[in-house]
């Protein structure tokens, strides 16, 4: 080997490329070079790419108006009879050159904006898949993975097929009537210059995150055809319905309090900005309600009883999925401007999201340390999920210190929701009922309590705000009406999703199919369901062998 200098020593330049030499021979080493080229590849790669296309998205709509030529001088008229020629024909009449909007300027930068926050939400199904694989048992981590990945495509064909035309197409208050398919669409949604396709990608990253918080209050007993079947009503019909009556664009809590609407003497309509309600309060509700027709796993005996929860299998996974949530969220509520103009807006909404978290997740570990003495991973975990929730409705209407209290006090409601669950014996082993079902409300609610009075959603024109958003909740002298509307609506949208999903769990419990069966779930769901363990490797129990292997020889 050859002789290296000390490292404290100045090495010349055949010296260094001796050392690399050396290294070189070392395959750790080579992976390492390899790694850190590609790294610096793709970097410069990278930045290549945005000296390129950023100033191409920011003339190409001001090309555009370039390439329309100006209309022609008008033509000077002769007499013709004092020349003694013929007439001259009539010259023709210029067209006037199209005005061209600031939102035709905009509409490139919003489109890739709303591209690649829905790229964000719809990755946060890899978080919802990790925290749920997590705190679940290891015999039902299959289960989880099939089931949020089947429930994401599922999803897909039908916002594609009708979920998109019944929420935001017009209609009637209730339910849109257009665009099924996709077809007769207009090229872009509203005055937002975002094409079509492009929204509805958005809309059905939200719509998938609604299905798949129903999941995990009903993990480790769900038949698989059960799932299949609910998740038709959540994804097709419950979720876009409801999401129409709020975010529609004639839905009747969205134009509530206007003359000739549902309650117009009220004069305030409900406001979720990112789904506090729409979201997480429908998929929490729907939630709860699956876990009470299910009832609690088998040997899931409740404190009051004696018992306690049971155990997550796999914290580490848990802990990263919630984190990787938390990511995914910076597409859920700055993405919801569709404005890359709304520069303010954007970045308020993110600080707000990240303080509302940061205050849960202090608040919610802090709490069960001064009632139990140890510092729980499960706790902060869902514990900032609550906060992310809890904001996700009034981001945009308040400011950084109100985003702190609404986050801390969620905090302690994901603690106190998890001890009323406890207390009810209704077993959800996610905890997605007191996360999304109660933070929900409560985010919903503190719009009402919280908005500051300062702050309007952008028009057309960035630089001129639209003051007829302003609002101005109870604590900042706004009175009660924003926390009427907000009460409202949270209600009528609770109440209805309550109603419909136990019709739907009821009609697919008496058909026999919600419930996977008894020796199913003593068997274990992967293997039952899917026929593999997720570590068979480990041989975690003596059922931990591939579907059709003898229990005998997977023994020796």
């Amino acid at each position: 080997m050859a002789h290296l200098p000390p490292p404290s020593e100045k090495l010349s330049f055949g010296e260094k490329l001796s050392r690399l030499s050396v290294r070189m021979k070392d395959p750790e080493w080579r992976r390492y070079g390899a790694l850190l080229a590609t790294g610096k590849l793709m970097g410069l790669a990278l930045t290549v790419a945005m000296v390129i296309l950023i100033p191409m998205l920011l003339s190409g709509s001001r090309a555009h108006a370039d390439s329309v030529p100006a209309p022609a001088p008008a033509a000077v008229q002769m007499d013709s009879a004092a020349v003694g020629a013929p007439a001259p024909a009539p010259a023709p009449v210029a067209t006037p050159a199209p005005t061209v909007a600031a939102s035709d300027i905009v509409n490139p930068l919003n489109t890739v904006w709303t591209l690649i926050a829905a790229f964000l939400v719809f990755a946060m199904q890899a978080g919802f898949v990790m925290l749920e694989a997590g705190f679940c048992r290891s015999r039902e981590t299959v289960n989880v993975l099939v089931e949020c990945v089947f429930d994401t495509c599922l999803c897909g064909i039908l916002f594609w097929a009708f979920g998109y035309a019944f929420m935001f197409s017009e209609g009637n208050g209730f339910i849109g009537t257009h665009w099924f398919f996709l077809k007769n669409t207009p090229a872009t949604f509203g005055a937002t210059g975002i094409p079509i396709l492009a929204h509805w990608l958005f809309q059905f990253a939200f719509a998938d995150c609604a299905s798949t918080i129903t999941s995990g209050a009903m993990v480790g007993r769900t038949g698989f055809w059960g799932d299949i079947l609910y998740s038709i009503a959540v994804s097709g019909f419950i979720y876009p319905i409801a999401g129409h009556w709020a975010w529609g664009p004639d839905g009747f809590l969205a134009t509530m309090g206007s003359a000739g609407k549902f309650l117009p003497s009220l004069g305030m309509n409900f406001h979720d900005f990112a789904g506090s309600t729409v979201v997480h309060t429908i998929g929490g509700a729907v939630a709860l309600v699956g876990a009470i027709v299910l009832g609690p796993r088998i040997g899931r005996k409740f404190k009051r009883d004696g018992g306690g929860p049971m155990m997550p299998h796999d914290l580490t996974i848990a802990v990263v999925g919630g984190l990787f949530l938390w990511f995914g969220w910076y597409g859920f509520n700055p993405g919801s401007t569709l404005s890359a103009m709304d520069f303010q807006g954007i970045g308020r909404v993110a600080a707000n999201t990240t303080l509302a978290a940061c205050a849960a997740g202090m608040t919610s570990v802090s709490f069960v340390y001064y009632r139990t003495g140890k510092w729980d991973a499960g706790s902060i975990t869902n514990g900032f999920l609550a906060g992310l929730v809890a904001i996700t409705c009034p981001c945009y209407w308040v400011s950084p210190f109100g985003s702190i209290i609404i986050g801390g006090i969620a905090g302690f409601v994901v603690i106190l929701g998890t001890d009323l669950l406890e207390y009810l014996r209704i077993d959800d082993p996610i905890g997605a009922v007191p996360v999304h079902l109660m933070n929900g409300i409560w985010g919903t609610l503190s719009l009402g309590l919280f908005a500051s009075g300062e702050f309007s959603a952008i028009g057309s024109d960035p630089l001129s705000p639209n003051t007829t958003t302003l609002l101005t909740g109870l604590f900042y002298g706004g009175g009660f009406k924003v926390l009427i509307a907000q009460f409202i609506g949270s209600f009528i949208i609770f109440s209805a999703t309550v109603i419909v999903s136990y019709a739907v769990m009821k009609a697919v419990d008496a058909i026999g199919l919600l419930r996977i069966s008894k020796e199913g779930e003593l068997d274990g769901m992967d293997l039952h369901e899917h026929g593999i363990s997720a570590y068979p490797e480990y041989v975690i129990s003596a059922l931990s062998a591939p579907a059709g292997l003898p229990v005998e020889l997977s023994k020796k």
